[in-house]
C-alpha cells in the first residue's frame, strides 16, 4: 500500500469511526436487546451489530475489493492475509457499554498483505481517537505519541490484565502470576482490551496480558503499539497472528521478553 492510498484510506476510516460514534451516542439509552454469545458475560446488542454493519455496508461499497473480519459476523471468514483487511471491533467493551455507559471503543486495524497500515482505537464516551499510519507514528487526537521508554523497569511496571489470571486457567499456573503482581508496581483492568493497548502505546500503562483474544480485540491497538516501539505477541513470545484467537502480551520492549520468561515458567 503506498502513502497516497493509506491517507485516503485513513482519511475515509477516520471519518466513519466519529459517524459511528455519534451514532452509538444518539441511540444508547434506548432499549439495546442485550443477548449473550459464549457465555453469560459475553455479551452482545443491537448497538454492536447494526455499528458493525454500519462499517460493513460502507466498505463494501467504497473498496469492493477489501476484506473484512468482523466480530459480530457481518465480515469474512479468511484463511489467508493477502490483500487489505479491515479489522473491526464495533463496541469493545460491551459489558463496560451495557452497565456503565461508558470506556468502550470502536476498534479498527486495517492490514495490507499482512501489514499492519492503520490502526484506530476511539474512546466514544470520551471523544479521544487514538490513531496511527505506518511510518508516521501513532496520535491521541492531535498530540503525538511519544516512543515508549526504553528504561522502563519491570518493577516499576503498570500491568493491565484480569483477575482470571490469578484463578486457575489453561494457559499459566496461576501461583506464578501471583508473583509476577507482587513483582510488578501494580495492575488494572478497564475491561476494554483495545483501550488498554491505547494506553500502553500512550505509556500511561506498560503491558496488557490476555488469557484470550481474538483478532478484532487488538487489531486497531496493536498497530498502534507498533508505531511506539511496542511488542505484541503471544505468551510464548510468538508474533500475533492476525487469523487466530489466543492469548496475548503487548507490552513495552524494555520489559517484554521479561514477561514472557516469567510466563513460561508457569506454562501449562
Amino acid at each position: 500500500m503506498d502513502q497516497q492510498q493509506r491517507q485516503e484510506i485513513y482519511e475515509t476510516a477516520k471519518q466513519w469511526i466519529y459517524e459511528a460514534g455519534a451514532q452509538i451516542r444518539g441511540h444508547m439509552n434506548e432499549p439495546l436487546d442485550i443477548e449473550t454469545k459464549s457465555n453469560p458475560n459475553d455479551l452482545v446488542t443491537i448497538l454492536d451489530k447494526q455499528t458493525e454493519k454500519f462499517f460493513v455496508d460502507r466498505i463494501h461499497h467504497r473498496y469492493p475489493k477489501h476484506h473484512i473480519i468482523g466480530e459480530e459476523g457481518f465480515g469474512d471468514t479468511l484463511s489467508h492475509v493477502d490483500g487489505t483487511i479491515w479489522i473491526i471491533d464495533p463496541i469493545d467493551g460491551t459489558m463496560n457499554f451495557v452497565h456503565q455507559k461508558r470506556t468502550f471503543a470502536i476498534s479498527i486495524g486495517i492490514l495490507h498483505n499482512g501489514v499492519g497500515e492503520i490502526g484506530f482505537v476511539y474512546d466514544v464516551m470520551d471523544d479521544i481517537l487514538y490513531h496511527a499510519k505506518r511510518g508516521e507514528g501513532a496520535f491521541k487526537n492531535d498530540s503525538r505519541l511519544a516512543p515508549l521508554d526504553k528504561e522502563k523497569k519491570i518493577k516499576e511496571a503498570i500491568v493491565g490484565m484480569n483477575h482470571f489470571w490469578l484463578c486457575d486457567n489453561k494457559v499459566v499456573d496461576y501461583p506464578v502470576m501471583q508473583k509476577f503482581v507482587r513483582t510488578v508496581r501494580g495492575t488494572r483492568t478497564i475491561g476494554s482490551a483495545a483501550l488498554e493497548l491505547a494506553h500502553v502505546a500512550e505509556g500511561i500503562q506498560d503491558a496488557y496480558l490476555a488469557l484470550s483474544l481474538a483478532p478484532w480485540d487488538v487489531a486497531g491497538g496493536i498497530i498502534l503499539n507498533t508505531e511506539v516501539g511496542g511488542v505484541a505477541g503471544d505468551v510464548d513470545g510468538n508474533p500475533w497472528n492476525p487469523l487466530e484467537r489466543s492469548p496475548a502480551v503487548v507490552a513495552n520492549p524494555a520489559i517484554h521478553d521479561y514477561i514472557i520468561e516469567f510466563l513460561k515458567e508457569g506454562r501449562k
